[in-house]
């Protein structure tokens, strides 16, 4: 199974540097040179990685396949995928597609289903949809304590308020004040 690792920005320079968004917690691990990229859509890849550098909080790669800035260009929005049998095996991590579709418990009850894993540069997100709308957990292990593939569920102990959040109605008025009808009167 392949397994998403980076999307291709915009090129950096003449040379044929790209920006990458990085979608790993490894990067230094993923991006050495020699490293050969499966590519999404098909026609611009694979790509063999000749280096990897940061300017700033940018990742940039260049690539064998890749000489020029016209050639960058052409890979703007291109997916990297590595194989996931070439990966070592991480117990303390997931990938997106494990997660999706898993059942979410709070307190032995099911609440939704993970639709999306976010990651962001403090702390991944995962994306729950719940009956009342989405919701965004973080996965932390104080929140998220046990993850469960094969059951098909997730743990979820949230702290107070976070799913109430998306519980009440959009159009409910405070306390105390008449409700607002859909054409904006009283």
């Amino acid at each position: 199974m392949h397994v998403q690792v980076a999307r291709l920005g915009k090129p950096h320079g003449i040379r044929g540097e790209v920006t990458a968004q990085v979608f790993t917690d490894a990067p230094e691990d993923r991006f050495v040179p020699g490293v050969e990229f499966t590519v999404e859509p098909d026609a611009h890849g694979p790509l063999t990685l000749l280096g990897a550098r940061w300017n700033k909080d940018i990742l940039l790669l260049s690539f064998a396949e890749v000489s020029d800035r016209n050639r960058a260009e052409e890979l703007r929005g291109a997916m990297l995928f590595v194989d996931t049998e070439e990966l070592e095996d991480d117990d303390e991590g997931w990938y997106e597609h494990e997660l999706v579709g898993l059942t979410v418990r709070v307190d032995g009850e099911d609440v939704g289903t993970v639709a999306a894993l976010r990651t962001l540069p403090v702390q991944d997100l995962l994306v729950i949809e719940t009956p009342q709308g989405e919701v965004l957990v973080p996965f932390v292990e104080e929140i998220v304590p046990e993850v469960d593939p094969e059951g098909g569920f997730i743990v979820v102990v949230p702290p107070p308020g976070l799913f109430e959040l998306n519980r009440e109605a959009p159009d409910a008025a405070p306390e105390g004040e008449p409700a607002r009808q859909p054409n904006g009167e009283a």
